[in-house]
């Protein structure tokens, strides 16, 4: 069974679960553990009501990237304005860039917790160890670590195990929605949407179902070989469907650990991941401790590659540059680049004057203004019998789909109408 198990987790499960794991970054950590310490259990329900939104939009995504055989910007660039594009992209890698320092300072902090030393120096082979996977390691082992490293998740499983939930507050907090007219809630809310629902996620499946197709022969693009359809669809359907659901559980992990402990203790002020792992030192112990901080570490090794990656595919297909991290360095000498700069100048954020707080809030501002108009997009696109041919999106998918854009739309307006309270 556990080898049957595992090479359907190799086979089966791939970009959806390697994309799931990758939204529970350590700022999506802080976010949920700001969320839980702030707000107890009331806010549960905000993970149970975006996961139907998260899976149906992601599936969207790789649908598309399955069909046509080309990334989520090669299509926006073939039937959209250029410049609409080019505004959108340049947005994405501002995002993705403040993400991926914020990440990697988050990682930083999270080993200097535990073993002490040089933090800058953490920082630094970290954005290295990164970097040089995505460059240097073949395509088919690169993601197999991948998929391994979602094991990291279950850390936060393991916190939640050591701490004393009150089950019934829990359940209600999960399945009636609690709903505030303060701002702060509302902030929170909006928080939590713009970390499970996120652009750079899109683009990141999207391109990976692309190179599956290069790195499997006998795979080839839906729209010209529709009998692969109904196995490549499902197949999608179940790697989609598991990957955001490891995303929410442990998004949901994080705040019952957070709100059973911070919040109880009156501790409601936490900004950043390894905060929530300092606070909880002496609430839950020694061991919730480290298994919380070495959560941030494997994270951040998921989450570090996926919004470089995602940054060099938009850029590089929107540039009708070689792209493909199927391919060696010296054919796709943009998209590497791009990855090797994104990760460089994420790192160099690190050690600058900039506030990472604020820094990363304007990246989730960002990340809303983005997210809409591509989500747009995406469902206009799979609409079209000429991009998707059999395969457009109907009946509750697409319904899902609209309606995770409006919720998007909505938070989008009100994160910049609370930017400006």
């Amino acid at each position: 069974m556990g080898k049957v198990s595992a090479v359907w987790i190799l086979r089966v499960l791939g970009p959806g679960l390697v994309t799931g794991a990758s939204d529970d970054d350590p700022s999506g950590i802080a976010t949920y553990a700001q969320a839980g310490a702030r707000l107890g259990f009331s806010i549960t329900w905000t993970l149970l009501f975006t996961y139907p939104l998260m899976a149906a939009i992601q599936e969207i995504s790789a649908r598309i990237g399955r069909t046509t055989g080309r990334g989520l910007a090669a299509n926006m660039r073939a039937h959209y304005s250029n410049w609409v594009l080019q505004g959108i992209i340049a947005l994405l890698l501002t995002a993705n860039i403040i993400n991926i320092g914020s990440d990697l300072g988050a990682m930083g902090d999270a080993v200097w917790l535990l073993i002490g030393g040089p933090k800058t120096a953490y920082i630094v082979l970290f954005a290295l160890i990164c970097a040089v996977m995505q460059v240097f390691v073949q395509y088919s082992r690169y993601v197999a670590v991948l998929k391994w490293m979602t094991l990291s998740l279950f850390a936060y499983f393991g916190t939640a195990l050591f701490v004393h939930v009150p089950w019934v507050e829990f359940a209600r907090g999960l399945f009636i929605p609690a709903l505030s007219a303060n701002l702060d809630f509302w902030t929170t809310v909006v928080a939590i949407f713009g970390t499970t629902i996120s652009p750079y996620l899109f683009f990141w499946q999207a391109s990976l179902e692309v190179e599956e197709i290069a790195d499997v022969p006998e795979r080839k693009p839906l729209i010209n070989s529709p009998k692969q359809g109904p196995d490549a669809i499902s197949r999608i359907k179940s790697d989609t469907y598991v990957g955001m659901a490891l995303s929410n559980l442990v998004g949901l992990a994080i705040m019952v650990t957070t709100a059973a402990t911070l919040h109880t203790a009156g501790i409601n002020d936490i900004q950043t991941s390894s905060q929530a792992a300092q606070a909880l030192k002496p609430v839950a112990g020694e061991f919730a401790f480290a298994i919380f901080s070495l959560g941030i570490i494997g994270t951040g090794l998921l989450a570090v590659p996926a919004l470089a990656g995602s940054a060099a595919y938009a850029l590089g297909e929107t540039w009708r540059w070689r792209v493909g991290l199927a391919r060696k360095p010296m054919q796709a000498k943009g998209f590497y680049g791009t990855i090797l700069v994104a990760t460089l100048v994420g790192c160099v954020i690190c050690f600058s004057p900039l506030d990472p707080i604020k820094a990363l809030f304007w990246s989730a501002v960002i990340n809303g203004v983005v997210a809409v108009p591509v989500m747009v997009m995406m469902m206009i696109m799979t609409s079209n019998k000429k991009i998707m041919g059999k395969f457009i999106v109907t009946g509750p998918l697409r319904l899902i789909g609209w309606i995770a854009t409006f919720v998007m739309g909505a938070a989008a307006s009100a994160m910049a109408i609370t930017s400006f309270l």
